[in-house]
């Protein structure tokens, strides 16, 4: 019996199908040891040694199931994923083997990698076996000690010295420097007024002819030259009903070519683009593809090749059966007259393997969709489609730019310009179109997206000497444009340019910012939150060499070289080392202050941006004496306050001037008084954003403090008048007395929405202003609903049904994507798995969904023992509060809204 290890149970079960009963395919499930997440794992001391662990629980029975294979095995092949992790794991595998000496003596082990998943493939590749690439291995043990020995270094200093910053990383912090330097841009970015003059001339045969000023008195006119609406309004009279003649006829013919087959990048940036898919999703849906789908030819197969490399290059055989697929679909004028030969732009790209292509272009998109989910079915026709028109003709153009003059009447001579395109053969357009990107690029003074390419447009007919008449002249204001933020597509774009990260790293590290709360995606944009600004403003001004671009990119470059083995992983490790722990230790002797006077200056343009009138934007609103700074708390991370704290309390958010200029007007407005205590009632605008107070610390007695509430989301602190602050200061309110139990039932806001109380039971409302109208009749009945519900703290209304899936492929029975209270989930027998953060319900695919579901009942039982006495010490904690609550008066309720600075109601 040969035995043969995969990475996935996909791919496990096509490639068994392959080999027959003489091999046994057996799957890892991804990397089986991992260095342990505590310190140690990597000892600098001892030249580098690596403590490995075991990953989990299903990692053990896996290996338990190898190695009980291999003992009776005739040979163990090592058939993992062809690049740098699939030869780790292949590496990790044969280490623990031998270290449990389950392998008999002689028994012989290879090596074999495919670039997909088809029987030719891996009989090609078990012909052709190989054993462990050494270098490939020290890449990766070098790649990941990196990892591990930036992360559990620089970590513990950042949640020393900047509380509330979760993690940093040797490729997450240059990335996460890229969103926030692009924010910064954005920020710095002084808009600037434009105008442009556009005349809509007429032939003799009323045909219309739209022409750009381009010039003046022999002057070409750059963009921004004509500045203000007066200048413009001067030229268009000058112009209109001038005499217009063309003075010059050009015509050019133009090609474009075809783009390369994808590569990860490209094919993440491309599905981003087309598809709406984020770089995880694409991942995730392109491996289905690869690991084997069944398409109605008995056994599943793979049908792309392997989808995570930076080379766009395809062998041989493939260009053959594309163009012979190109002629025989479009004819023999649509396949290019010659082989078309790529090579990637990346920087220190790896070209070892294939661009991204279908297994078999036979294979075409409308023929396999009908056995593929819809997702599925949409990235393979996209990956199709561009490999089949990489070997397509050009598409050609006639461009077309006349060249108009007309004499104004203030003496001077107009130039203007028409241009237009005439497609003559749409070529590989007729199957493909990339579509226009937004702009990668920064340019100073950006356009105004609202100005037109006239190259689409189509000229009639002009030759040299043709009298033009004007319809009209228009005078059109622009404003220069900022930076666009990132989108996922383009952020990695651009890390690919700088040679940051590698394919197989691009969907996790933007997973990791988004996960760490460093940036967050609004709109398809990155937008980093103050978190993230304040652990890169740190990093630049104590660790600025190792979140610099070039360093990044040459260490890179570095485990590129020792993966050709032309250099020592050892080596890299001592050099990178050795500058690392020193840079470390000079910033564990700095105070915090210090800290914070070089993030006040990194951050000054953002915290503390320009007024208006000029003043000092650091003088504190609040008494006028103080100057503002930022400010670091244990508990609650970075704030703005005032330097005369105790004297002065004033304390806001970090980005709540550039986000609201209007908040420091807000703070301590006075909304009018309280009818009952006669109390003052003011909005203020604290550190979690703004809330309202009751009275001041003088109307009460020692030790007692102001009657707070938040402003719940939703509510927008300027709109909030007297009447609905009272509603919320009086919250939690009585509601009246049970019937049966005779104790009070109570409504409140928490940070789950509003609800009402009884006994220790929640139930929830259906909007917040129910929280003021209930009456005792409606909170029995919900309380009763709930009752019936079960001993769940919340009752429930029936989850709606985003997506189902009409059968468990192993346990069987229904598996439901459903909505939740926190997010989507995936439920199926009584398990229930959240989606990853960014994971739209409508994409995921059944194997995502039995693996979530998978993960999640193997961790249920350990979960369910560890949190049964938190549970019932909860239940406690949370009883005693309601009770007294339920006692008190609505005048003075104590709740945790009574005690949060805004934004922390419960």
């Amino acid at each position: 019996m040969n035995v043969v290890i995969v990475e996935s149970a996909a791919k496990a079960k096509t490639i068994n199908k392959y080999l027959g009963s003489s091999y046994k395919v057996i799957a890892s499930f991804g990397h089986v040891r991992d260095l342990p997440s505590k310190d140690g794992s990597v000892k600098p001391d001892e030249d580098f040694a690596m403590a490995w662990d075991v990953a989990d629980t299903k990692s053990q029975k896996v290996l338990k199931e190898i190695t009980d294979a291999v003992k009776g095995a005739d040979k163990l092949i090592l058939a993992t994923d062809p690049d740098r992790e699939g030869e780790a794991i292949s590496w990790h595998i044969l280490q623990v083997l031998e270290k449990r000496r389950a392998l008999k003596k002689g028994v012989p082990v290879e090596r074999v990698a495919f670039n997909a998943v088809t029987k030719q493939a891996i009989m090609t590749a078990l012909a052709n076996p190989r054993q462990i690439d050494e270098p490939l291995v020290s890449a990766y043990l070098a790649r990941r000690a990196l990892d591990y020995l930036v992360g559990f270094t620089l970590s513990p200093v950042l949640w020393r010295k900047l509380p509330g910053a979760r993690s940093a990383g040797r490729v997450q912090s240059v990335a996460l420097r890229l969103v926030c330097d692009r924010e910064a841009e954005i920020e710095a970015f002084k808009t600037e007024e434009y105008w442009s003059i556009e005349a809509a001339l007429e032939t003799a045969g009323s045909d219309e002819v739209r022409a750009r000023l381009t010039g003046i008195d022999g002057n070409s006119l750059k963009k921004l030259d004509i500045k203000t609406q007066a200048e413009a309004h001067a030229i268009k009279e000058a112009i209109e009903k001038g005499n217009y003649t063309v003075i010059a006829v050009d015509k050019k013919a133009v090609k474009r070519n075809p783009y390369a087959p994808f590569s990860t990048s490209t094919l993440q940036m491309d599905a981003s683009r087309k598809l709406g898919f984020s770089a995880k999703q694409t991942m995730q849906v392109a491996q289905r593809l690869y690991e084997g789908v069944n398409v109605g030819e008995g056994a599943p197969v793979g049908l792309i090749t392997y989808m995570r490399t930076d080379a766009v290059q395809i062998v041989p055989e493939a260009i053959a059966a594309i163009r012979k697929e190109v002629e025989s679909d479009f004819g023999k004028r649509y396949v290019a007259p010659f082989i078309r030969e790529y090579k990637t732009k990346a920087k220190n790209a790896q070209e070892a393997h294939e661009g991204i292509r279908p297994t078999d272009v036979a294979r075409k998109p409308a023929a396999v969709a009908k056995y593929l989910e819809k997702d599925q079915a949409r990235l393979y026709e996209l990956i199709w489609k561009r490999a089949v028109a990489s070997q397509m003709a050009s598409a050609e153009l006639e461009q077309t730019t006349a060249h108009i003059k007309v004499k104004g009447r203030d003496g001077k001579a107009y130039d203007l310009r028409a241009t237009g395109s005439v497609m003559l053969f749409e070529g590989f357009q007729k199957l493909y179109d990339e579509g226009r990107d937004e702009r990668l690029k920064v340019q100073k003074g950006a356009a105004d997206p609202g100005e037109d390419d006239q190259s689409d447009r189509r000229l009639p007919p002009l030759e040299q000497g043709q009298k033009l008449t004007d319809r009209e002249v228009q005078a059109n204001q622009h404003f220069t444009q900022p930076p666009p933020r990132y989108t996922e597509s383009s952020l990695i774009k651009r890390m690919e340019e700088l040679g940051i990260g590698r394919p197989s790293t691009y969907a996790a590290t933007l997973a990791t910012l988004q996960e760490r709360d460093y940036v967050e995606i609004d709109k398809k944009r990155l937008i980093p939150h103050d978190k993230g600004r304040l652990v890169t403003s740190f990093l630049e001004a104590f660790f600025q060499r190792y979140v610099e671009y070039d360093f990044t990119a040459d260490l890179e470059e570095k485990l590129d070289l020792i993966s050709d083995d032309k250099m020592q992983w050892k080596d890299v490790l001592r050099d990178f080392w050795n500058d690392f722990t020193k840079a470390v230790e000079e910033i564990k002797e700095l105070r915090v202050s210090e800290v914070l006077d070089a993030l006040n200056e990194l951050l000054g343009p953002h915290v503390f941006p320009t007024k208006e009138d000029g003043s000092d934007p650091r003088v504190c609103p609040a008494c006028t004496e103080g100057q503002l700074s930022l400010k670091i708390s244990g508990k609650f991370g970075a704030f703005i306050g005032c330097s005369r704290y105790p004297d002065c309390r004033y304390t806001r958010q970090l980005s709540q001037s550039s986000q609201d200029p209007d908040a420091a007007a807000l703070d301590g407005k006075q909304l009018g008084f309280d009818p009952v205590s006669g109390l003052p009632v003011k909005l203020h605008v604290g550190r979690f954003g703004p809330y309202l107070q009751l009275g001041s610390a003088d109307d009460y007695d020692e030790g007692e403090k102001p009657k707070r509430s938040s402003i719940p989301k939703g509510i927008e602190a300027a709109q909030v008048d007297l009447e609905r602050a009272l509603n919320l200061l009086s919250l939690p309110r009585e509601v009246g007395v049970h019937p049966e139990s005779g104790k009070t039932i109570v409504a409140g806001l928490g940070r789950y929405g509003p609800f009402i109380l009884h006994d220790g039971m929640y139930a929830n409302l259906e909007s917040m202003e129910e929280v003021f109208s209930v009456g005792i009749n409606r909170a029995v009945d919900l309380l009763a609903e709930k009752a019936k519900g079960g001993k769940g703290r919340f009752n429930r209304p029936k989850a709606k049904v985003l997506k189902e899936f009409e059968e468990h492929p192993s346990e069987g029975g229904k598996i439901e994507v459903l909505e939740g209270r926190y997010g989507p989930y995936v439920s199926h027998n009584k398990v229930n798995a959240t989606l990853p953060k960014g994971q739209e319900p409508e994409a995921v695919t059944l194997e995502l969904a039995v693996s979530l579901l998978t993960e999640k009942a193997a961790k249920k039982p350990a979960k369910k023992a560890a949190k049964k006495p938190a549970k019932k010490a909860a239940k406690k904690a949370a009883k005693k509060p309601a009770k007294k609550a339920a006692k008190k008066t609505a005048a003075q309720p104590k709740s945790k809204a009574g005690t949060a600075e805004g934004g922390e109601a419960s």
